[in-house]
């Protein structure tokens, strides 16, 4: 028999002891695809075992739609063992039969351990916060390399200051006004000579058969090579 026979063969006793141990529904293709790599069965032959099951009342099947899930009958009383040439031997329930007090124990534990799930989850979302505040912060070293640095660019003006504040005074507040008088003089100058000088070039352009735009650059061309440059006092070029 090869070994592929071998495994269908056993692949009845082989679901049936999965099924018991997994406690929880599975279809053809999960159970398939669970155990196909350990004990090398093919899709057909576990297809095959679990109706078998189904119909010898040893699993149950339940249908939701076109699929179909097996799961384990918890009232079963009779368990195939792998390694005795699949022989029927008897043996006590899997499941013990639970009362409703102990269900609803069970219950009561259930709400007790959610509420410490929910307990435990609430103190790692703070922990995680505060984790993630002080990742973000700067470390010890790093502010104290941080503050000597600070310290040196105040104490660097600091002295900064005390050279400026001990200075000689080199320009007198006479003197000072007296500059910006002499300034607002030569800009009025600048702006009556700009004037004169538009008037001046609206006259020419008037019977110029060129353009605004060509009559200035040559007129630029001449100051060039004639090597005179006017700038205003603001530092800007005059047009």
């Amino acid at each position: 028999m090869s070994k592929r026979a071998e495994a269908a063969a056993g692949a009845p006793a082989i679901l049936l002891r999965y099924l018991q141990e997994q406690n929880r529904p599975y279809s053809a293709q999960d159970v398939f695809g669970n155990l196909q790599r350990e004990h090398g069965l093919g899709k057909a032959a576990v297809v095959k075992a679990l109706e078998q099951l189904a119909q010898q009342g040893k699993i149950r099947e339940k249908t939701y739609g076109k699929q179909k899930v097996y799961f384990a009958d918890q009232n079963v009383s009779l368990r195939l063992c792998v390694h005795c040439h699949h022989q029927a031997l008897p043996t006590q329930d899997q499941f013990d039969t639970v009362s409703d007090a102990d269900l609803q124990s069970l219950d009561t534990e259930i709400v007790a351990l959610s509420a410490k799930v929910q307990g435990l989850q609430q103190s790692c979302r703070h922990m995680e916060a505060e984790l993630k505040e002080l990742t973000s912060a700067l470390t010890t070293p790093e502010m104290q390399r941080e503050i000597a640095q600070l310290k040196a660019e105040c104490a660097g003006f600091q002295e900064r200051l005390q050279g400026i504040k001990g200075a000689p005074v080199c320009v007198t507040p006479e003197e000072k006004e007296q500059v910006h008088r002499e300034r607002r003089r030569l800009c009025r100058e600048w702006r009556t000579r700009k004037r004169m000088a538009a008037e001046l070039c609206d006259a020419i352009l008037e019977g110029y058969p060129k353009s605004r735009k060509q009559f200035f650059k040559s007129a630029l061309r001449r100051m060039r090579t004639t090597t005179w440059h006017h700038q205003t006092p603001e530092g800007q070029l005059a047009t």
